[in-house]
């Protein structure tokens, strides 16, 4: 099969596994970025109808996208298969129950544009937040960020990498990593390339749903042992300290699906779209 060739500056990554509420309005909110981009679309499994979703809004905003099937359950593995994909400067990742602002992308290349700087994160704004609450949060982020500034402050819904750094570093690998929390690894790998930044006008609003992830999430223990370790010690922590704890605790990538009754088993029955 043939992939038309495209001259965009990014490819944006959105994975997704029976998201049908809230696909429709995080592609509407990638259609209305202010700069050309491929829109890179991986289901993971659907079996709620997310995928036709997925790529009729794709076409109804009149967007350049591709729509892939991997089968491996879980983030890591869809990523991994999108990635695959990628031709072009920068990658953002994004997810499906995430509304994007429409100078999200711009924002996030005014910060990749210096050589210096290997992946750029947003902040999260509480759906409905007014203008001041929004810069309140900015400070506070920018202010933490700066005082731990070797580790990760975005979650990948919320991550922009240059695609070369991306893939020096490794890329989205299950082999090296199939547990949650593989937004703060992948970084960890990443800025052996060079800096994460952040800015007060890159940021995202989660989709308004109910979320109950305390179960994949981790520790007051290890985000403090995190925080100690990652300005010298950042391979320790997550491949000898965090992965024998995540793996004790059965936290591998596909528990990141949010809903109790959304199990693994959709992958053996997914569809394999066209690559157009």
């Amino acid at each position: 099969m043939t992939v038309r060739p495209t001259a965009a500056t990014w490819s944006v990554l959105v994975p997704f596994f029976n998201e049908a509420d809230f696909l429709g309005a995080t592609i509407a909110s990638l259609a209305a970025q202010s700069v050309a981009f491929r829109l890179i679309l991986v289901d993971n499994g659907s079996t709620d109808g997310s995928a036709t979703i997925a790529r009729d809004a794709a076409e109804r905003h009149g967007l350049d996208y591709l729509l892939i099937t991997e089968r491996t359950p879980g983030k890591v593995a869809a990523l991994r298969a999108g990635l695959g994909w990628v031709r072009s400067t920068y990658v953002a990742t994004c997810d499906a129950d995430t509304l994007y602002p429409p100078h999200y992308l711009a924002a996030a290349e005014a910060l990749l544009v210096d050589p210096g700087c290997v992946v750029a994160g947003a902040y999260f704004v509480a759906p409905g937040a007014d203008e001041a609450t929004r810069a309140a949060k900015a400070r506070s982020f920018l202010a933490g960020a700066r005082i731990l500034s070797r580790q990760c402050h975005a979650g990948g819904a919320g991550q922009a990498f240059r695609t070369a750094a991306l893939r020096a570093a490794g890329g989205f690998d299950g082999d090296r990593w199939s547990y949650v929390l593989e937004d703060h690894e992948v970084i960890n790998r990443t800025m052996r390339h060079g800096a994460m930044r952040y800015a007060a006008d890159l940021w995202c609003t989660p989709s308004p749903r109910p979320r109950n992830r305390a179960s994949i999430r981790w520790t007051g223990f290890e985000r403090l042992m995190y925080a100690a370790s990652a300005p010298f010690a950042g391979d320790w922590f997550f491949y000898t300290f965090l992965a024998r704890r995540l793996a004790k605790r059965r936290l591998s990538s596909d528990r990141i699906r949010e809903r109790p009754f959304q199990g693994a088993e959709g992958t053996a029955f997914a569809t394999t779209y066209p690559v157009r």
